[in-house]
């Protein structure tokens, strides 16, 4: 468990994986797009890993904090995601393509460099290794230069999807009960939050023989069946700063006593308060 200053004077909690603290007890929150929607998304990077932020909200709900009281109840957790699902938009528009034009190889800092959101710069260090996957990659000198690769990105989707289809079976006696071919449309709809429709949802759904129309149809109708409470991404509409750029202190050994906010009470002196007030004598 873990804590961050949310910038407007409030601490929130965030539950996250051991991976989620560093050794040097801090992490960065960065703001990147979502690889679906495009909208302005909180992430976690810290030890060289990716982790995406969920909100979960309920009304008249609060945290205690040592002796003190956070206000916003909700909770947030994080959970590692697959850099490359993040990066592929980004290389998908870096590259120019158009038509049968395959498009440009472009160095890496250049792909990484997207204008109002900083928080890319901190994933350059990991974006060789993840990207290469993905990507064709052309040396001169020694300089590299990468170009994404359609084929090399169905292919890495379709072990994501063999992946998933399999852990699904082990972790739901009722995926296993269901007809092949529907647990496979369910994985790719999962895939389908990460991707955009043009080109990759369409390029999968092609392979697998699947009918897109289909697929987004039965997505609309889980989401309409979604309750409010579910989980969210933490985004700039729901609460998260456009400029989220900030570090993340651990909490369970408690890495710095928490100071609380003005019109915060002490808990301890709240009931001590309420134990004299019920001895004095009358």
């Amino acid at each position: 468990m873990g804590w961050w200053d949310s910038g407007d004077g409030e601490i929130r909690v965030l539950i996250a994986p051991d991976a989620g603290v560093s050794e040097r007890g801090a992490g960065h929150m960065i703001s990147l797009r979502h690889p679906k929607s495009g909208t302005a998304t909180s992430y976690l990077f810290v030890n060289d890993g990716l982790q995406e932020l969920q909100w979960f909200k309920q009304s008249h709900c609060s945290w205690f904090l040592g002796d003190y009281v956070c206000e916003d109840g909700s909770i947030y957790t994080s959970t590692p995601v697959d850099p490359v699902f993040i990066m592929l938009p980004i290389f998908e528009d870096a590259r120019m393509k158009k038509g049968e034009d395959p498009g440009k190889f472009r160095q890496l800092d250049e792909i990484m460099f997207v204008d109002g959101y900083p928080g890319y710069q901190h994933l350059l260090g990991i974006s060789e290794k993840s990207m290469c996957i993905v990507c064709e990659v052309k040396e001169i000198g020694s300089t590299k230069f990468f170009r994404l690769d359609d084929s090399k990105v169905l292919a890495w989707l379709c072990k994501k999807v063999e992946r998933l289809k399999q852990t699904l079976l082990t972790l739901d006696k009722n995926y296993a009960a269901q007809d092949e071919k529907r647990t496979l449309a369910d994985v790719v709809l999962m895939l389908g939050e990460y991707l955009r429709n043009e080109p990759w949802m369409e390029l999968l759904c092609n392979h697998l023989r699947l009918n897109l129309q289909e697929l987004t149809v039965k997505a609309v109708d889980q989401y309409s069946s979604t309750p409010d409470t579910a989980p969210q991404p933490f985004t700039q509409e729901n609460g998260s700063s456009g400029s989220v750029d900030k570090k993340v202190a651990k909490i369970g050994r408690q890495a710095k006593k928490l100071k609380p906010e003005t019109n915060s009470r002490n808990i301890k002196d709240m009931f001590s308060r309420a134990t004299r007030s019920r001895t004095k004598p009358t």
